[in-house]
């Protein structure tokens, strides 16, 4: 079966892609978690973490950020979920002929907004310019390392606790309100979640941070890769109702939103009143939304509505494009 390479493809999709590509890369070495947030590599007593991402988001800038911020805050987040302190950033623009200083300089005062703030420089770079109407404004691709003295990679135990650090999909209606030009007061919550994995480096045993996908897909992978029944109480969910309104009027599911300042993790049930306590000095909506019910043959993510219990899919088909 051809895989699809559709704009904006879904999860299970661009996993087969993914997939696909690691069949033809044969070489590892000793790298390890080369399909979780952060490839990791074992020096000493210490994990080195190594991360790489590319944004296309449209429009460049929304109300809480702009493509630079969201670049910079998704790198260093991918290395905070895998229990790293990143130590440097760096920063690749590919702009289209003709785009303005102006917009230029926002976007790189917002890099060193956020640089400054976590103390994460930005170490090396490059730049290429194409041809007006080859590109679409601009493409950041940034990459970062960060050493983690306690990986989060333990594995997940029946009665263990879910949390999130804060409402979802904040980010996905203050990008799609600018795009569609609706009017909503939410701001996207891109922002870095160093200081909060940093407090919970003890209790966490695994976490993903909650973007392209949003929990439909973190959760379907993390179920996955431990091998467990991952049950969610939907009316435990942290959302906005504006943001609720908005995934309604656009025919998008909550579960599948994403967020760019936001993750899950999963805590032993004896560390999840402290892990909760923890987030909330943060964050006042952070949440336990669920639990892990037992290993199983067959993972799977479970919803429990008012109604009964229904299965969380990987999201498929057209995911929404250019949000991150």
């Amino acid at each position: 079966m051809p895989i699809s390479l559709n704009h904006g493809a879904g999860g299970e999709e661009m996993n087969a892609l993914i997939k696909s590509f690691r069949e033809i890369l044969k070489i590892k070495n000793d790298w390890k978690n080369m399909d979780n947030d952060s490839a990791t590599l074992k020096i000493g007593e210490r994990e080195l973490c190594f991360t790489t991402d590319s944004y296309v988001v449209t429009p460049l800038f929304f109300p809480g950020g702009d493509i630079g911020k969201l670049a910079i805050c998704g790198t260093i987040n991918d290395l905070c979920v895998m229990g790293a302190t990143p130590l440097g950033i760096s920063l690749s623009l590919v702009i289209e002929e003709g785009m303005t200083h102006t917009d230029l300089k926002k976007i790189m005062s917002s890099i060193n907004t956020v640089s400054v703030q976590t103390e994460v420089p930005v170490v090396t770079g490059d730049t290429k310019v194409m041809e007006k109407g080859k590109l679409d404004k601009m493409i950041i691709n940034t990459a970062g390392i960060g050493f983690a003295p306690i990986l989060f990679d333990k594995p997940l135990e029946s009665g263990d606790v879910i949390l999130v650090s804060g409402t979802i999909g904040d980010h996905t209606a203050a990008l799609l309100s600018k795009r569609f030009n609706f009017k909503t007061s939410v701001i996207s919550d891109c922002g870095p979640v160093l200081i909060e994995t940093n407090s919970l480096r003890k209790e966490i045993k695994q976490a993903k941070d909650i973007t392209r996908g949003g929990l439909a897909a973190n959760l379907n992978e993390l179920a996955q890769k431990n091998d467990v029944i991952i049950q969610i109480k939907e009316d435990e969910l942290p959302i906005q109702e504006e943001v609720r309104s908005a995934a309604d009027l656009l025919g998008l599911s909550i579960y599948e939103l994403a967020c760019e300042g936001r993750f899950m993790c999963a805590v032993s049930r004896k560390n999840s009143k402290l892990a909760l306590e923890k987030l909330k000095k943060y964050n006042v909506h952070a949440k336990i939304i669920g639990s892990v019910r037992k290993k199983n043959d067959e993972p799977m993510v479970v919803v429990k509505t008012k109604f009964g219990e229904r299965i969380l899919p990987m999201p498929t088909g057209r995911l929404i494009p250019r949000i991150c």
